[in-house]
């Protein structure tokens, strides 16, 4: 069995740097995480990449075609259609070009996946499904990590706007999920205060703040009362903070991403044979 995140989120939410988070931290606890581009848009990230989708396609190639002629969304769609038309690029680049050495590969490979910031690519169009299920054909068993900014949870409204694009994305992957609140290092000591609340919501005091005070809140309050109902009877979404500063953040975080992927789950356990002490035998005899 192999392992792999999909780390999904709006433009700069802090995908890569989660992802380069994550490596160093394997790097440091003797643990082998690679990690995969599939941002044909990227101009930089730190991490080492096993695999870049920019050495098949480019953004640059979709927009600068002569008959194609895309602007940036239509580009980076086109780019990820693209792939997973030549699926066996990305298949030779993670298990080998055929089926025999496929068959061979390695046990326990942990691999996490850095998706473009276009965030309708796994909300409602059919990409990210299809690349989902050829990871699973492959013998992964996937998580998808929805990132969130931080600093983009200030108001009771935009929390329930950032909830329902993680919904939304839960519902169109249909896989199991865990919603990450980045750069939580960034935030002064009154924003992480107020950072709580987020964490553990109580949905009626945050839909006072979305719909008093407001025209627009008023007249659409019992559609927001039924959105935080349901969020909340159903306990659908919940917001994991990370600290990329903190290794016990770090690690709380990957330890929950680990349970839902069972990772480690199949290893055998190690058992040693220890002497029988030498006084325990002095006074047997």
């Amino acid at each position: 069995m192999r392992f792999a995140q999909l780390i999904v989120g709006p433009a700069g939410s802090g995908k890569s740097t989660y992802c380069s988070t994550m490596q160093q931290h394997g790097f440091d606890t003797k643990r082998n995480i690679q990690v995969v581009n599939l941002d044909p848009a990227a101009e930089y990230f730190s991490y080492k990449a096993l695999a870049d989708i920019r050495d098949l396609i480019h953004l640059d190639d979709a927009m600068e075609d002569e008959e194609l002629h895309y602007g940036p969304n239509g580009g980076l769609i086109f780019c990820l259609e693209f792939l997973i038309e030549n699926q066996d690029w990305l298949k030779a680049q993670l298990c080998g070009a055929d089926d025999e050495i496929m068959l061979g590969e390695p046990d326990d490979d942990y691999i996490l996946f850095d998706m473009p910031g276009q965030i309708e690519l796994f909300t409602h169009l059919k990409m990210g499904k299809q690349l989902v299920q050829l990871l699973e054909s492959w013998n992964f068993r996937v998580c998808v990590v929805f990132c969130l900014d931080s600093q983009f949870m200030v108001d009771g409204a935009k929390f329930i706007s950032g909830t329902m694009a993680a919904l939304s994305v839960m519902a169109n992957l249909e896989q199991p999920h865990v919603n990450v609140l980045t750069k939580v290092d960034l935030l002064n000591a009154d924003a992480r205060k107020q950072l709580e609340m987020y964490l553990e919501p109580d949905t009626h005091s945050l839909l006072g703040e979305v719909t008093i005070g407001s025209a627009f809140g008023e007249k659409y309050r019992k559609l927001t009362e039924a959105i935080g109902a349901l969020i909340e009877d159903f306990s659908l979404v919940r917001f994991f903070p990370l600290d990329s500063q903190d290794e016990e953040s770090i690690g709380d975080l990957l330890l929950q991403v680990d349970s839902i992927l069972q990772y480690g789950e199949d290893a055998d356990v190690q058992v040693r044979d220890f002497d029988e002490p030498e006084d325990a035998r002095d006074d047997d005899m």
